[in-house]
């Protein structure tokens, strides 16, 4: 049976090896996150701290720690799930295997929410402060929940059928909220809850807003879905769930999900918002303090046998990458069915998710054509960055299928040398500028505010791609130690922002450099190169080199190029594109764990010790 609780999945995992008790004490505040992070980067299973520093509540973490463990956890409803999808991407099916289609049929019933008048969750109450105060990195402005599972409702159109369930970051502790009166409550643009705040404040009515902490997976999962707007993410929990969500019926107040762990209820004022974080982010930094709604607390609710389920967040790979990919497994194939002739897209998770995307779609406009140019490619990223959250992707790598039919976006490493062989720097570059990107992206012009870039390759390949540095070669002065990153790609270590002269800039130091890129430059025959603060760190895995370029730079202002132009405000170059991928000034720090308690962290590692053998 599909688990009814966070408990049962718990024993679930314990019963069957994936699952570790830690009896020592533990303190929320860093050594539970540094715990953490130390296991999943070792594989290893889940973690429940059974006693937690000045709190009665256990804590578990890693819970979706591997794809393997997700798939485990949704084992019993993850192919009825998937035939739902497949009858949403072809009613035929139905036709053409009605049992297969039958047995969805009680996939789809669990889908309609079951209203109760109580539940396990309203058992008992309490206070935000004795809720386990989880804080994950040395600068997070507090404490936060980072698994929260936030339910709103349309004002307008009262019901959970336009509903929504979603993952928007509580900052629990800190700052300038008043203790156990106020709560901060974040969330991204181009996110639904924003839809129902606006619906709010046009009418002047209070927002409310439901945060549940644990209860079945399901609901956990169904919260990250990236389902269209008005399509409430409860009828996804109930068929991952494989049973009808329960939901408490609260007159005049939302509804509870009666199998929550804990639940806090409150509403938001309109006119009222306090500073929320720092807090470290799935980017691999802080994103900073800035004003976000507050949520003033009215209840806080739990369940006798309640557990809070808790991950860390920041640079990728983290837990939430099972999670993605997941969410792959499951909505992939709807892409073609939502963006005709896109075959497949990937959001790299190495990268921070939203800055780089990768798409391979078809170029079929013109096939009697000569010579094959990015044409349909065009109106399919085009239809990309108007999709839901695939909007806020900041470079959008897309390329024709039809040129290489096993080409695999999830080789990362492949998929762009594929690309670089065929791409011409003079026409396939497409540039949106003063735009909105990742709330969470600091490379940009202002919070929300940056620029996007389209890279559409199709044809045979232009060019070998040189996999050796060249010899004997020039560099501008403060610029040097070349490093190849991939086939076709070489990383600069130049001047630290930072330290640059008076006078000087980014800017400067970028159209210095590439104005010393000529035709006949040993350089010229690389068609990327990336300016960076330390060669040999970008160089030394795909993964650093994904996360440093794609995270440290601003399309419109960070790329320029050799030979570079302008016509019919079109830019393009002659010579490499070279992308600035330096820290600039207004970036914000990237995350480094606390020594100290690292070292606190070892002792659990020790012979004899509770992660002895697992990290």
């Amino acid at each position: 049976m599909p688990y009814r609780s966070l408990r049962e999945c718990v024993a679930d995992l314990e019963r069957t090896g994936q699952l570790v008790r830690i009896p020592d004490e533990v303190d929320a505040h860093l050594e539970a996150a540094e715990i953490h992070r130390r296991v999943f980067d070792a594989g290893g299973p889940a973690v429940l701290f059974e006693r937690v520093q000045g709190c009665r509540f256990p804590m578990v973490s890693n819970l979706y720690g591997t794809i393997d463990r997700a798939r485990f956890i949704f084992r019993e409803t993850l192919d009825q799930v998937r035939r739902l999808v497949d009858l949403k991407v072809d009613p035929a099916e139905a036709l053409r295997h009605p049992l297969r289609a039958a047995r969805a049929l009680p996939t789809a019933w669990a889908m309609r929410p079951r209203f109760v008048s109580r539940g396990p969750v309203t058992e008992f109450s309490t206070t935000v402060s004795a809720l386990p105060q989880v804080q994950c990195w040395p600068d997070d402005g507090g404490a936060f929940i980072t698994l929260p599972i936030v339910y709103t409702e349309d004002v307008a159109s009262p019901g959970w059928r336009k509903s929504n369930l979603g993952m928007y970051r509580i900052q629990l502790s800190g700052g300038e909220y008043a203790p156990d009166r106020e709560i901060g409550l974040h969330y991204q643009i181009h996110r639904s809850i924003g839809v129902h705040h606006a619906r709010a404040i046009e009418r002047g009515v209070p927002f409310r807003v439901n945060v549940f902490v644990g209860g079945p997976p399901a609901l956990t999962l169904a919260a990250i879905m990236p389902l269209p707007e008005g399509l409430p993410e409860l009828l996804f929990a109930g068929a991952l769930g494989g049973r009808r969500v329960q939901l408490i019926n609260q007159p005049g107040a939302l509804p509870i999900a009666a199998d929550a762990d804990f639940c806090i209820t409150g509403t938001v004022d309109p006119a009222r918002q306090l500073p929320e974080g720092p807090f470290g982010d799935h980017l691999g930094y802080y994103s900073l303090a800035h004003p976000f709604p507050v949520l003033n607390v009215e209840n806080v609710y739990h369940r006798s046998d309640a557990i809070w389920p808790f991950t860390v967040v920041g640079r990728p790979p983290q837990e939430d990458t099972a999670f993605g990919a997941l969410i792959h497994e499951i909505t992939g194939p709807v892409i073609p069915t939502v963006l005709p002739g896109v075959k497949s897209v990937h959001a790299v998770d190495a990268a921070g998710v939203h800055p780089l995307l990768l798409a391979v779609g078809s170029e079929r406009y013109v096939p009697y054509a000569a010579e094959r140019t990015p044409q349909e490619l065009l109106t399919q990223a085009n239809a990309i960055l108007g999709q839901g959250q695939l909007s806020l992707a900041k470079y959008l790598f897309i390329a024709a299928g039809d040129d290489d039919p096993q080409l695999d976006l999830h080789d990362v490493a492949a998929f762009l040398q594929h690309v670089l062989q065929r791409v011409d720097w003079t026409r396939d570059l497409h540039f949106q500028t003063r735009t909105t990107i990742d709330t969470l992206d600091y490379s940009g012009t202002g919070l929300n505010e940056g620029s996007k870039l389209v890279i559409a390759a199709a044809g045979p390949p232009r060019r070998e791609l040189r996999r050796e540095l060249p010899s004997g070669f020039n560099l501008p002065d403060g610029f040097g130690d070349a490093q190849i990153c991939l086939p076709g790609v070489i990383a600069i270590q130049a001047p630290s922002v930072e330290k640059t002269e008076p006078g000087n800039s980014a800017a400067q130091d970028l159209d210095r450099f590439c104005r010393s890129l000529e035709p006949g430059h040993p350089l010229w025959e690389f068609p990327l190169v990336v300016l960076v603060d330390d060669s040999e760190f970008v160089a030394r895995s795909l993964n650093n080199f994904l996360w440093v370029t794609f995270t440290r730079s601003n399309p419109a202002v960070d790329i320029s190029g050799g030979g570079a132009f302008n016509e019919h405000k079109h830019w393009g170059c002659r010579g490499p594109l070279v992308i600035d991928a330096r820290i600039k000034p207004h970036h914000a720090p990237p995350l480094v764990p606390d020594p100290a308690v690292t070292k606190r962290v070892d002792h659990l590692a020790k012979h004899g010790g509770p992660l002895h053998g697992v990290i």
